[in-house]
């Protein structure tokens, strides 16, 4: 971004306290059409109590945000057409800590096996759930382009299926995964790619990572993880990490992050370990790790956390893709089925033939 006198400026709110992701320049028009519709081109408010206020404050605190969340996903899901061509089926798999649900989407009338997809819902790790609209309506999407979809409902660390911390949602992410490797012959899928956005790209990442270390890891081909939430300590967030400064108040305030953190991680008791923060991977934890897609959107306060571990990943000899998606907010290409139909069918075209490429 240049000024008019032709002297370089800093962009977002680094060039501009002031600027929102209503009057940023970069911001896709059609996305703030539908924000505006919303009242959402503002910064939000900002959270009305910080990490030390306490469990049944925070968690109090989830409960409301989940609510917010959900109705505006549902508002926005509510005038996409259903997808055609696609079963659904729900199986129940028995963990540690108690039964998993696993909803299994496959696309009618495909011969031979298809990549299986395991996709992780995003949430801070602390809410939303699985059979919410808007990734029921993802899954339907990515299933009815040629794979078949396992979404797994974990505990969360708070919200209506909390409060589970660190690490009671990963290991259900865990349980349900190994189910899904040994019967994907059941599922009539050849291999499996595990795939998440937000919180739930943190846990598809983390799953990786856990599967290097209990010695399972050639059971997962791939990783896509889309807008990846990792870094684990957003007060004060190193300085390479630009834009939860330059994005921040863009949809999501910056602040909204380490609240969700202290629920997931009480006291960062597990703030050096990988699997649950997983920026703090060492390149001996990355080696030999299958191979990666990390996407990441322009105004995105997490953009640099997803583009830090892409690096990290390609610096640890792992097989990554880095990609940037111009214009959009935190997890856009999710958000505006309606408003963008091409950059959300490209979503699906790209994570359904990453899981083909690496079968």
């Amino acid at each position: 971004m240049t000024a008019s006198t032709g002297t370089p400026t800093l962009p977002g709110r680094l060039g501009d306290p002031g600027m929102t992701i209503g009057t940023d320049p970069r911001a896709d028009p059609r996305m703030l059409a539908v924000l505006r519709e919303f009242g959402l081109t503002d910064h939000p408010a900002p959270a009305p109590l910080g990490p030390a206020a306490g469990r049944p404050a925070l968690l109090g605190f989830a409960d409301a945000a989940e609510e917010a969340f959900e109705g505006l996903f549902a508002a926005l899901a509510s005038s996409w057409a259903p997808v055609a061509g696609v079963t659904r089926e729900v199986r129940t798999v028995e963990g540690d800590g108690g039964p998993v649900t696993l909803h299994v989407h496959r696309p009618d009338r495909v011969d031979g096996p298809l990549p299986c997809l395991y996709q992780v819902h995003g949430g801070g790790m602390v809410m939303l759930a699985t059979e919410g609209p808007l990734y029921r309506h993802w899954r339907d999407e990515l299933a009815a382009a040629g794979a078949v979809v396992v979404g797994v409902e974990y505990r969360n660390g708070g919200g209506r299926l909390g409060a589970h911390p660190f690490p009671a949602g990963l290991d259900d992410c865990v349980t349900g995964l190994c189910w899904v490797a040994d019967h994907l012959g059941e599922l009539g899928a050849s291999h499996v790619v595990v795939t998440g956005d937000s919180g739930g790209a943190n846990l598809s990442l983390g799953l990786a990572l856990r599967a290097k270390w209990d010695g399972w890891v050639d059971t997962i081909a791939g990783v896509y993880a889309q807008c990846p939430y990792i870094l684990g300590d957003w007060v004060d967030p190193p300085a390479e990490l630009g834009s939860l400064r330059e994005c921040d108040g863009y949809w999501l305030d910056r602040m909204l992050f380490p609240l969700l953190a202290e629920i997931y991680d009480p006291g960062a008791a597990h703030a050096d370990d990988p699997t649950c923060w997983p920026l703090a991977a060492r390149p001996d934890d990355l080696a030999g790790l299958p191979p990666h897609v990390v996407t990441c959107n322009e105004l995105d306060p997490l953009r640099d956390e997803g583009l830090a571990y892409h690096r990290k990943l390609l610096a640890a000899g792992v097989l990554s893709v880095g990609r940037i998606n111009p214009g959009l907010c935190h997890v856009g290409e999710l958000l505006f089925r309606q408003a963008m139909p091409e950059v959300y069918a490209a979503a699906v075209r790209d994570v359904v033939g990453f899981a083909r490429s690496v079968g």
